[in-house]
C-alpha cells in the first residue's frame, strides 16, 4: 500500500522502486538520465568544460535513489560511456575520453552520488532547506574531482583550474540546487498526499 511504503521509505526509490526489478530499472533510468542531460550542453570558448544538465541529473537522482543505486548508475553511465555510447557532454564516448581534461568531473559523479545518496536516505531531500544543503555538498565534491583533474591535464595551478572548471559554472548550479529545493520536497509532499488519500479510499 502507497501510504505504507511512504511511511517506512528512506528515499523516493524505496517507495517508487521497492522491488528488485524495479531497482535495475531505476539504475538503468538514472544512466540514461544523465545521459540526456549531458547533451543539454553549451561549449564556452575559454575552457574544455562545457555547460550541461548533468551535475543536475546526478544530484537530483542521488538524493532520490540512495547511495547503492546511485552509485550503481553513475558507474553505468561511466562505463557504458567508455565502452563507446556517445552519451558524455557533447555526444562523445570511448576509452580515449580518460585522457580529456573533463572527465574527471564524470569520477567526482561518483563520489557526489554515494555521498548525496547517503544524505538522501537521512531525509535530506524532504525539506527545501536540508535539499539545498545536499545539492552544494553534492557540487563541491564533483567540483573537487573535477578541478583536480582538470589541473593535472592542463598542467596548470589549482588556482587558474578553479577559474576555468569552477567560476563559470557556480551560478548555474545555484539555479539547479534552487530547482531541486522545489522538485524533491514537493515530491515528497504530493507522495504522502496520495497515501493519505489511499487510507481515506480504503475505509467502510
Amino acid at each position: 500500500m502507497l501510504s505504507e511504503r511512504v511511511v517506512r521509505a528512506r528515499t523516493l526509490g524505496d517507495v517508487v522502486a521497492p522491488g528488485a526489478l524495479a531497482r535495475v530499472v531505476a539504475v538503468v533510468g538514472y544512466a540514461a538520465f544523465i545521459g540526456v542531460l549531458a547533451q543539454v550542453a553549451i561549449p564556452l570558448p575559454f575552457t574544455p568544460v562545457p555547460i550541461t544538465g548533468q551535475t543536475f541529473a546526478v544530484l537530483l537522482g542521488a538524493l532520490a535513489l540512495g547511495p547503492g543505486l546511485a552509485l550503481a548508475g553513475t558507474a553505468l553511465y561511466a562505463a557504458v560511456g567508455l565502452a563507446g555510447v556517445p552519451w558524455f557532454a557533447g555526444a562523445t564516448g570511448g576509452l580515449h575520453m580518460v585522457s580529456d581534461p573533463s572527465f574527471g568531473y564524470i569520477v567526482g559523479f561518483m563520489v557526489a552520488a554515494a555521498f548525496v545518496g547517503w544524505l538522501g536516505t537521512r531525509g535530506a531531500d524532504r525539506r527545501p532547506l536540508t535539499t539545498i544543503v545536499a545539492m552544494v555538498v553534492g557540487n563541491l565534491a564533483i567540483y573537487a574531482v573535477g578541478v583536480a583533474w582538470l589541473a593535472v591535464a592542463l598542467g596548470v595551478s589549482l588556482p587558474r583550474a578553479l577559474e576555468l572548471g569552477m567560476v563559470p559554472f557556480v551560478v548555474g548550479d545555484l539555479v539547479k540546487v534552487l530547482l531541486a529545493a522545489g522538485l524533491l520536497p514537493g515530491a515528497w509532499f504530493a507522495l504522502r498526499r496520495l497515501g493519505a488519500r489511499g487510507v481515506e479510499g480504503s475505509r467502510p
